[in-house]
C-alpha cells in the first residue's frame, strides 16, 4: 500500500560545510524522487491538506500529476491558487499547515508536500512556465505597496483578472522580506525570488523600486492625482522591537531586521561588496522564532560561536523544526528557559556580555504557551560582543500619519474586516501590516482575498456610476 513507503529523505548540504557558506541548505527532490515521494498520497475523499493551506491549493490534485509524471500538469493546479510556489515550498511551515493535516502523519510520516510543491515550482520556473491565464484587460488600475509575499500575491491575481497594476517598493529591490529577510541558505534570491517577480512581470504586472509612499508619494495622490482605482497596502511589519533593558544602546546591539538586511539584501556576507557588519566572536540571538534562527544561523556563517537565548523551553520555540534541527546540526547553542535582564557594556561603549536570569514554565497565558517565571536568585551572565534581539516587529506608522482615514489598532496593525478593507474607502490591506509578523503563506492569503474583495469593490464602484 502507498502509506506503508517511508517517506522520501530530501537531500542536503553536511552540516560541517554548509555551516561556512550561504549556499542552499536543501537540494530538494529529484524526478525520482518526486515521483517516488508523490505515490505515497493517498488522494483522501475530504483532503484535509487544502482545507490546512492558507491559499486551498488542490493538493491531491497536483501531487497525483507529479506520480504520473506530468509536471506541468501539476504546475498549472498550483498556479490556480499559489503565484509562488518554489518561495512557499521552501519557507511555509507545511508541519502546521497541510502536513500537520495529513492522515499518513497520524501513525507515521506525513506527505512531504512542501518539498513537491517546491519541486513543481522549479520544474515550472527551470521550464519558462507562465503564470497563469489572464483575463482581458477591464481599463482599471490598481496600486499596491510593497513587492513582499502579500503584495506579490494580490498583483498576481488582479493581473490575472484583467486589471492594470503596478508595484512600488521602499526598497531598490524588489520581494521584501522575501530578499531582506531570509537568508540566501534557506530562499535563494536570484534563482528563486527574483525569477518568480519575473513571472508576475509576464503578468502584465509594473513594478517601481524606491518609491516611499508616503513621502515619495501619498495613498491619496495615488488615487486622486495618479487616477488609481484601488490601492493595496502589502508594506509588511518592518520596525523592530526591543526589550527596554539597560545597555541595549550600547554599540554591538542591533535589531535581527538590521542584521539580516545587512546581510541579505546588502551582501554583507560577500566580500564584493562593502556593506559593513560587525559579529566579533561571539553572538547571542535573543528570541526563539524564525528570524532568530535565522540571525543565529547568519552569525555562525559569517565566523561568531552564535548562541539562541529563549525564555522559554524547546518545546515552545515558534520557530519551525526543520529550523532548529538544521540550527543544531550547525553548532549553534540554545539556552532555553533563559531571559536577558541587562546588556554589559565596556569602558569604550561595546557590548562585553549579556547578564540572564534562569526561567521556569509555570500557568499558560493568552497564547496557550506556559509563562515563564523567573527563578529567585539565578542570575548569571554570558560572555558576548554582538547581541541581536530578534523579538517580533511592528508596521512602520508613516502610512497611517500621512493617510487620512485609515486605522490601526494598538499594536500599529491596519484595521481591516476579513476581506481585507480597511477603514479608508478604496484602500485595502493585508500581511503582516495587518497581523504584525506572520507567515509568507499567511501572507499570500490575505493578499488573494484583498484582491477579490478590491475586484468586488471596483466592479460595484462604477456599476454605480453607470
Amino acid at each position: 500500500m502507498a502509506n506503508k513507503i517511508p517517506r522520501v529523505a530530501v537531500r542536503e548540504q553536511d552540516s560541517a560545510v554548509r555551516a561556512t557558506n550561504f549556499e542552499e541548505v536543501c537540494y530538494g527532490y529529484n524526478d525520482e524522487e518526486a515521483r517516488l515521494e508523490a505515490t505515497r498520497c493517498l488522494a483522501c475523499k475530504r483532503p484535509r491538506c487544502v482545507e490546512a493551506c492558507p491559499v486551498n491549493i488542490n493538493i491531491p490534485a497536483f501531487i497525483a500529476e507529479v506520480a504520473k509524471g506530468d509536471i506541468a500538469a501539476a504546475a498549472e493546479i498550483i498556479a490556480a491558487d499559489s503565484s509562488l510556489p518554489s518561495i512557499c515550498g521552501r519557507v511555509c511551515p507545511q508541519e502546521t499547515q497541510c502536513e500537520g493535516s495529513c492522515v499518513l502523519g497520524v501513525k507515521g510520516e506525513p506527505v512531504a508536500i512542501g518539498k513537491l510543491e517546491r519541486y513543481v515550482g522549479d520544474w515550472h520556473l527551470a521550464h519558462g512556465g507562465g503564470g497563469g491565464r489572464i483575463a482581458a484587460a477591464n481599463g482599471h488600475r490598481v496600486a499596491v505597496v510593497g513587492s513582499g509575499p502579500a503584495g506579490l500575491a494580490c498583483a498576481s491575481d488582479l493581473a490575472k483578472m484583467g486589471y492594470d497594476v503596478t508595484v512600488f517598493e521602499a526598497l531598490h529591490k524588489l520581494g521584501g522580506v522575501l530578499v531582506y529577510g531570509i537568508p540566501e541558505f534557506r530562499l535563494p534570491k536570484d534563482k528563486v525570488v527574483a525569477r518568480e517577480i519575473d513571472t508576475l512581470r509576464g503578468l502584465g504586472v509594473r513594478f517601481e523600486t524606491d518609491v516611499i509612499v508616503g513621502r515619495t508619494v501619498t495613498v491619496d495622490s495615488l488615487m486622486e492625482e495618479e487616477g488609481f482605482d484601488a490601492v493595496f497596502i502589502g508594506s509588511g511589519a518592518g520596525l523592530p522591537r526591543f526589550m527596554g533593558i539597560e545597555g541595549e544602546n550600547l554599540n554591538g546591539v542591533v535589531s535581527a531586521n538590521e542584521f539580516l538586511t545587512r546581510a541579505n539584501l546588502m551582501h554583507a556576507y560577500d566580500e564584493v561588496y562593502d556593506t559593513p557588519i560587525y559579529v566579533g566572536k561571539r553572538v547571542v540571538v535573543v528570541g526563539g522564532g524564525n528570524v532568530a534562527m535565522d540571525a543565529v544561523r547568519t552569525a555562525k556563517r559569517l565566523g561568531a560561536e552564535a548562541t539562541i537565548v529563549y525564555r522559554r523551553s524547546e518545546a515552545e520555540l515558534p520557530a519551525r523544526r526543520e529550523e532548529v534541527h538544521h540550527a543544531k546540526e550547525e553548532g549553534i547553542e540554545f539556552r532555553m528557559l533563559t531571559n536577558p535582564t541587562r546588556v554589559l557594556g565596556s569602558d569604550k561603549g561595546w557590548v562585553r556580555g549579556i547578564s540572564c536570569v534562569r526561567m521556569e514554565l509555570g500557568e499558560p497565558d493568552e497564547s496557550g504557551r506556559r509563562s515563564p517565571v523567573v527563578v529567585e536568585g539565578s542570575d548569571f551572565d554570558i560572555e558576548c560582543d554582538v547581541v541581536i534581539m530578534a523579538l517580533g516587529t511592528s508596521p512602520n506608522p508613516l502610512l497611517k500619519r500621512t493617510t487620512a482615514g485609515l486605522e490601526t489598532n494598538r499594536r500599529g496593525c491596519i484595521v481591516t474586516d476579513d476581506a481585507g478593507a480597511t477603514t479608508r474607502q478604496g484602500v485595502f490591506a493585508g500581511g503582516d501590516a495587518v497581523t504584525g509578523a506572520a507567515t509568507v503563506i499567511l501572507a499570500m492569503g490575505a493578499g488573494r482575498r484583498a484582491a477579490r474583495a478590491i475586484d468586488g469593490y471596483v466592479r460595484g464602484k462604477y456599476q454605480e456610476e453607470k
